[in-house]
């Protein structure tokens, strides 16, 4: 049998350690074998999970015998690992085992120092951390995971379920991953990445600013074929000085922050009403269904449908 150690430190998080422990535990063989032998380590015999405490069976030296060990994130991930952890991953990985992380479990695994000048996810909203924590990573902050071949890490909560499945198929095939994913409730493959989930935040400026009436404007009007010398006049200043203004109070041009606004609308319209895509197209000024999918995939990472699928099948969910 193939053993996964799924390592839990103080301030586990629950879903983090669940996820591999259930989506694994479901795996079975076309003969109705169980592939994997999951075992729960830590440090010590109990740890701290947030509303309650764990025990885990077994303790360091059992990742010495894993051929996978899972690094679930943990609430408040420390700049050093406790004693014995990063010795014990380090001596795994020069034995070839496969070490994966979920979710801010990236954190665990870049104090290693195992992530040096590789790419790497952890959850969007901790991606800038990660990356200023570890320069020496190249965060990735759109995908649901990372494969580098030994190394993997995956993006925040359900994502990874995406990446268990994923190596269920590398080590047993699709038929065993299918298996898997049914038990789960989840496909075998999403369609996009982590991208369509993160809160694009339009470009901020100062209060006071002296464009904040052109960008409250612009919001209002953003269904409207606007040119850069419309927005100037609005302005009442040069095409010159609006793109030297923008950049100093917002950090981009006009036409990118347009082009943001638009597509936070047609978020919004595609979360909140039935409208067809064409007529989302018009209504967020992108004049042509193809000029309007190219773009959002550019910024979202998936279609305006594919969206639209996540969010339904997320408020069926709850």
């Amino acid at each position: 049998m193939h053993t996964v150690a799924v390592l839990a430190l103080d301030g586990v998080i629950p879903f983090d350690l669940s996820a591999p422990v259930d989506t694994f535990g479901w795996a079975r063989l076309p003969d109705g074998r169980e592939p994997y032998r999951v075992r729960v380590c830590g440090v010590g015999e109990e740890v701290a999970a947030g509303a309650f405490t764990v025990r885990a069976p077994y303790g360091l030296e059992a990742l010495a015998e894993a051929d996978t060990i899972i690094l679930p994130g943990v609430a408040d991930p420390p700049e050093t690992l406790p004693t014995g952890v990063a010795e014990a991953l380090r001596a795994a990985a020069a034995n070839g085992t496969r070490i994966a992380s979920i979710c801010v479990g990236a954190f665990l695994f870049a104090a290693t120092g195992l992530l040096d000048g590789k790419r790497a996810t952890t959850h969007w909203i901790a991606a800038g951390d990660l990356a200023a924590r570890y320069p020496e990573v190249t965060v990735d902050p759109n995908v649901l995971y990372v494969d580098n071949g030994q190394f993997l890490t995956s993006a925040g909560a359900a994502a990874a379920l995406d990446m268990c499945l994923h190596m269920i198929r590398k080590d047993f095939g699709s038929a065993v991953a299918a298996h898997a994913a049914r038990m789960s409730v989840m496909p075998l493959e999403r369609e996009g990445g982590q991208a369509q989930f993160i809160v694009r935040d339009l470009p901020p400026a100062p209060a006071g600013a002296t464009l904040e009436p052109l960008l409250r404007w612009l919001e209002d009007h953003c269904d409207r074929d606007l040119t850069l010398d419309e927005m100037a006049s609005k302005a009442g200043m040069s095409t010159r000085t609006l793109n030297r203004r923008f950049r100093d109070q917002t950090g981009t041009t006009p036409l990118q922050w347009l082009h943001r606004a638009r597509v936070r609308r047609a978020q919004y319209l595609l979360e909140a009403t039935d409208h067809p895509v064409e007529r989302i197209a018009a209504q967020t000024g992108f004049g042509s269904p193809t000029a309007f999918r190219e773009r959002f995939r550019r910024v979202v990472g998936t279609s305006p449908q594919g969206y639209r699928r996540a969010f339904r099948a997320e408020e069926r969910a709850s």
